[in-house]
Parts: C-alpha cells; sequence; structure tokens
C-alpha cells in the first residue's frame, strides 16, 4: 500500500503515468489516462455549475448548514450566498475552466513527441494542475463590481460563439462516426457475409427506431386543433430523414461513394428524432382554443411530470455524453483529420470489428509495458514514436466545450431566468437552437453525400 500510495503521489506531483493501485484492473495506455484526467476536471466543474444553477440545492444548504449566514458574510459572498449561485455564478466557474483549457492550448502548441518538458507538464502533475484550476475558477469571483455587468455580457456573447462551434464539431463527429461505422462492417462483407446481416439488423433497426419516434411524436405532440407549428416541424425534420435516405441510395453517390448506404442515414434520422423530440418537450406550454387546457403535451403530463423527468433523465446523460464523446475523440488523429473541411478520411486497409470506435495500436511493437511494482494497474507507453493525439486541439476542444456547458446550463439566452430544474422545459432559446442543430446536422451529412458530385476535382475519401 506504501508503494501504491508513493507511485500515485508521483502521479499526482510528477509526470509519471496516472493508474489504479488494484491490479486487477485492465491495462490503461498513458494517453488514455491522462484524457481521462482531464475529463474527470471538465465533469467535476460541470456538476458544480449545475449545483449553482439549482434554487433546491441552495434551499438546503442554507437549511442544514450552520453558520450558513456568518459564511456568507466573511467570503463576501453576500447575506445569503447570492453571489456563488445563479448564472453570473456559472459563468464566473467556467470563465476559469475555460481559461484552463485555454492557457494549455497555447502551451501544447506544436508538441510532436511525449518527451518534451511542455508533454511532461501536459502528461502530469495532476495537483498543481487542480490547483491552478481551482484558483482560476475562484479568481473570476473576484472581478471588480464595476466591471461585472461589462465582463458578463462580453463573455455571454464568447460563450455563445464557442458553444455554437462547439456543436457544430459534435455534428460533425456524429456524421464522420456514422460513416466511419458503415465502412468498417462493409470491409468485413468481403472476408465474412455475416456482415451483410449484421448490417441489415443494425440498419433495420435504426430505421425502426426512427419511424416508431415520428409516430409517437405526431401522436403525443399534437392535436386536431391548434399544435401548427409542431406538426409543422415533425413533417420537415420527417421529410428531411426520408430526403437524406433516398440521396444516399441514389445510382450517382453509390458510383461516386459505394459506401454509402442506409446505415449511416439511419443513424442520422434516430439523432434527428432525438432532437426533435427533446426541442418539442422543452417547448413552452400552448394553450387550446379556450385558453384553460394545455395542448401539444402528451396527455398524462397534465397531472405527473413523468415525462418531464424522462426529458431531465435522458437529456442529462445524452448532453454528458455527447459532450465527453466530442472532447474526447475528436483529438485522435483519424478524427481529427476527418474534421477538415471536405474530407474525411480513412485508412486504407479496414479490420471490421463489432467494436469499431476502438481504433487499433499504431505503434505496435513500439510501446512499451510498465509493470507496476507496486503491484498495480500495467500502464501501456504508447507516445515513445510520438503523440497520438493532437495535445493542442485536445485543449482547445475542451476550452469550447466549457463554453458549450456554460451556454447549455444556462438555457443560452434566456440565463435571466435559468434554472437547472427547467433545464430541458419551457424554454424557447433551447427549442430552436437543438431544432436548428437538426437541420444542420441533416446539412452536414447531405454535404458529404453530394460534395463529391459537386466538387469532382477535389479528393473526397468517405
Amino acid at each position: 500500500m506504501s508503494r501504491c500510495c508513493l507511485a500515485q503521489f508521483s502521479c499526482c506531483c510528477g509526470s509519471a503515468a496516472c493508474s489504479l493501485c488494484c491490479s486487477c484492473c485492465p491495462k490503461i495506455k498513458q494517453s488514455t489516462g491522462t484524457r481521462f484526467m482531464y475529463a474527470l476536471f471538465f465533469i467535476l466543474v460541470t456538476v458544480i455549475c449545475c449545483v449553482m444553477m439549482s434554487p433546491t440545492v441552495a434551499k438546503e444548504v442554507e437549511t442544514h448548514i450552520p453558520f450558513y449566514k456568518d459564511i456568507c458574510t466573511t467570503i463576501h459572498a453576500g447575506p445569503k450566498c447570492e453571489k456563488l449561485v445563479g448564472y453570473s455564478a456559472v459563468y464566473r466557474v467556467c470563465f476559469g475552466m475555460a481559461c484552463f483549457f485555454f492557457v494549455f492550448w497555447l502551451l501544447t502548441i506544436n508538441v510532436k513527441t511525449s518527451k518534451s518538458c511542455r508533454a511532461y507538464i501536459h502528461n502530469g502533475f495532476w495537483f498543481f494542475k487542480f490547483a491552478v484550476l481551482f484558483a482560476m475558477c475562484s479568481g473570476a469571483f473576484f472581478i471588480p463590481e464595476k466591471a461585472q455587468d461589462i465582463f458578463l455580457q462580453v463573455w455571454h456573447y464568447v460563450g455563445a460563439a464557442g458553444g455554437f462551434l462547439f456543436l457544430l464539431i459534435q455534428l460533425m463527429l456524429l456524421v464522420e462516426f456514422a460513416h466511419k461505422w458503415n465502412k468498417n462492417w462493409n470491409a468485413g462483407t468481403a472476408q465474412n457475409k455475416l456482415w451483410y446481416a449484421a448490417l441489415a439488423f443494425v440498419t433495420l433497426t435504426l430505421y425502426s427506431i426512427a419511424v416508431g419516434a415520428l409516430i409517437l411524436l405526431a401522436v403525443f405532440y399534437t392535436a386536431p386543433e391548434g399544435c401548427t407549428l409542431n406538426k409543422i416541424l415533425l413533417g420537415v425534420n420527417g421529410g428531411l430523414c426520408l430526403l437524406v435516405s433516398l440521396v444516399a441510395i441514389t445510382s450517382r453517390v453509390q458510383n461516386q461513394q459505394p459506401n454509402s448506404g442506409l446505415l449511416q442515414s439511419g443513424i442520422i434520422s434516430c439523432y434527428v428524432m432525438y432532437l426533435t423530440f427533446s426541442s418539442l418537450a422543452g417547448k413552452p406550454e400552448e394553450k387550446g382554443l379556450t385558453g384553460n387546457t394545455t395542448i401539444c403535451v402528451p396527455y398524462f403530463n397534465q397531472s405527473l411530470d413523468s415525462e418531464n423527468r424522462l426529458v431531465i433523465v435522458l437529456g442529462t446523460v445524452l448532453l454528458f455524453a455527447c459532450i465527453l464523446y466530442s472532447c474526447l475523440t475528436s483529438t485522435t488523429r483519424a478524427n481529427y483529420a476527418a474534421l477538415r473541411v471536405g474530407t474525411v478520411v480513412s485508412p486504407e486497409t479496414e479490420v471490421a470489428r463489432c467494436c469499431f470506435c476502438c481504433e487499433p495500436d499504431e505503434n505496435g511493437t513500439d510501446m512499451e509495458v510498465h509493470k507496476e511494482a507496486r503491484g498495480g494497474q500495467e500502464v501501456i507507453y504508447d507516445e515513445t514514436r510520438g503523440t497520438v493525439y493532437s495535445y493542442a486541439f485536445f485543449h482547445f476542444v475542451f476550452f469550447l466545450g466549457s463554453l458549450y456547458v456554460m451556454m447549455t446550463v444556462t438555457s443560452w439566452f434566456d440565463y435571466h431566468h435559468a434554472e437547472i430544474e427547467k433545464l430541458f422545459r419551457g424554454n424557447w432559446s433551447a427549442f430552436w437552437i437543438k431544432m436548428a442543430s437538426s437541420w444542420v446536422c441533416i446539412g452536414l451529412y447531405l454535404w458529404t453525400l453530394l460534395a463529391p458530385l459537386c466538387c469532382p476535382t477535389r479528393s473526397f475519401s468517405v
């Protein structure tokens, strides 16, 4: 145990790779461990932001913590710590986290080898980095009161720009994910025809989910009288999903891109249906002709909060999953190249795998396996020949992710009345942003299909 504690100390205060003390745990790559630690920092700050936006948590803390008012007065946070809650507190905390990743982005620009001093800082010294992150998030609360209004206004526009850019990267990764899945499984059909059955089964399942979701949305979120906007949006999104499905299997697209198929359009259709559901579920209430009844929502929702809980739980899980997936996968070499405008780069040789997201080891025998003398996890040093992902772009994506979290938690442009309990309902800003995201997603996927036809002189590899 003492050896384990010593090794963990060297990880936190030095450049040694971090690992768990349990030897039963599977091997971990140094690059994976580093990204996991940054993700933990990101999740920790995000949870703090969610707590700051919750009036329920604020009341519970005020009720159960003794000497609450004295503590608030001592730290100059106001009589009831009002400076530590609300959208302005979230803006300050996310400002500190964004500055943290922005500084590391500048520090790691053009790092090509893990042996440089800047790479050692990136891969280690976690205690000091945590202290720096804490200092940056705390320091934003000491901005002079005279400059606070200007700071919040300017930072709001910066956050909106960064949040939209992160959202665009997230959608581009989804389209790239769909193409990657289809190409990987198509590569296996040359050796084993069972991959055709797998492709057909998954495609059928995806379209069943998408069509079923569209029918349920039409049943629960429309009414014979009223709900005109809901009917239009459901018709538009359903029609767009049908359009991209037909375009994907046209002869001209197939001639240019033999790997194009219904699997990709099925994935896109499911995601568009999720965004449509999330938008409609979070749409402000609409009254009937009499003005006494609420329409365009599931009938059971008028007496129960089950639908709201579903939206909140599903939305929160998918929000965290999408953010972490975008932050962690966008920085691999393959995905970083895929984000270049107009080109999706894939390796020339594909090996079909059920878990196609897990890239094969690129460094092969050059990897060093470090057997922990403390009896803990084995650490694979997978960057002996060079970095396996872009350090600078990794921090830049987390920088944008910090802005996206800030805008999402504070309900984008309706931040004055934002509460975490109402994050996924009754908000026009979030409603239109989610709906626009579905159209952008369709547009990006359609561009990957039509780009080789529109620009035949350029090289497109999907």
